[in-house]
């Protein structure tokens, strides 16, 4: 296979860790015979002190010449007044919107030896194996927003929130067939107790699932119980599919079942092509920020974009074999014991993230 891969590495540890996503890609493509075409692009704080604008046009030229884009983080002290009126985050918003990246899938699987990195109790942490999908282009995030001056001289703000009907069914269809290749159970989360968004979010979802997806089992769980039950009883989920501001909530909450925000991957995807392929373009990424305290200092965790490269091969090249590969060498690599600070054990020498990267590199094998 030959592939166009648009790498953004951002700022921060971005750079460091998509390097090592970069080292694993390669050694996919040396053992499994395929030509993976790499570009860089700039997105993000970078993006803004290069050229102005955290999403050049560059970027997003490329980027839809791609079969797939790695992305690194974007974001830091340089950039953080959120008065201002350029930010490195309207590079992601920007070009999950321009690319139609609507589904954000987070996986959240947890390797035995890490349950020791996690705050949970290790009875809670037994068996969970759950993935997130976020809706992704919709809600609050791409609502109206603004302010207006009271009355009394002071000031009044603003963010509209805004589903609709065809929103959620693609949604809601992406978990649904996620879940039919997984345990067969969908969860369904909202606050239709409150908002009139998640009403419809419920009734959609409903209608869905009985009439396209009557094998699936589907329950709804209200925002707020999710999040306690994903301390309580992890384990009992299988798909999670929830809106934008809900989802980026809640994966944040279930990175801590890993131990480690940066062992959690991401795919946010689009539709299926128009070319009779079951594969979509996909942007993909580690859930983590930009992490400017430990940028450059060799000790950023990459296993959460290793992962994410998984993913990429999956879902938007179709190669599910070196998916796999890619993740039995990235437990190959923990069972090692060669884990960076964030996952070590008290009693371990953590290793560097170049030293991780090429673990990884050397553990995957044709299987």
């Amino acid at each position: 296979m030959h592939a166009v891969i648009t790498a953004l590495p951002g700022d921060g540890i971005g750079p460091e860790v998509v390097a090592e996503g970069r080292r694993v890609l390669e050694a996919v493509g040396e053992r499994f015979g395929h030509t993976f075409d790499m570009r860089e692009a700039l997105i993000g704080g970078c993006a803004i002190d290069a050229v102005g604008t955290a999403l050049p046009d560059e970027t997003l030229r490329l980027c839809r010449e791609s079969d797939a884009v790695l992305l690194g983080a974007v974001g830091g002290p340089k950039w953080d007044n959120p008065d201002a009126p350029v930010r490195p985050e309207q590079g992601l918003l920007g070009i999950r919107k321009a690319l139609g990246l609507f589904a954000n899938l987070r996986p959240v699987t947890l390797h035995p030896r890490l349950i020791a990195a996690s705050p949970l109790r290790p009875e809670r942490l037994q068996g969970v194996d759950l993935i997130v999908v976020r809706e992704l282009t919709g809600g609050i995030y791409f609502g109206e927003k603004g302010r207006d001056t009271t009355p009394d001289g002071g000031e009044s703000a603003y963010d509209e929130c805004v589903y609709t009907t065809a929103e959620i069914e693609r949604i809601v269809r992406t978990a649904a067939t996620l879940a039919r290749q997984r345990r067969k159970k969908v969860t369904s989360v909202d606050k239709a107790n409150v908002l009139e968004t998640s009403r419809l979010w419920r009734s959609v979802t409903t209608r869905v699932m009985r009439d396209e997806f009557p094998d699936v089992h589907l329950e709804h769980m209200l925002v707020d119980a999710c999040a306690m039950h994903l301390i309580r009883r992890p384990s009992d989920f299988d798909v999670i599919v929830t809106e934008n501001m809900f989802g980026d909530i809640l994966t944040d909450e279930a990175s801590m079942l890993a131990g480690s925000m940066g062992m959690l991957p991401s795919a946010s995807l689009g539709a299926p092509g128009d070319t009779g392929r079951t594969t979509r373009m996909g942007l993909y990424e580690p859930i983590h920020g930009s992490a400017p305290d430990i940028a450059g200092k060799g000790i950023a965790n990459p296993l959460a974009t290793i992962l994410s490269v998984a993913l990429l091969l999956r879902h938007s090249l179709g190669l599910e074999r070196e998916a796999r590969a890619v993740e039995t060498a990235v437990w190959r690599t923990i069972e090692d014991g060669i884990v960076t600070a964030d996952i070590a054990a008290p009693d371990e020498r953590p290793a560097t993230t170049t030293d991780v990267g090429a673990a990884v590199a050397a553990r995957v094998i044709v299987g």
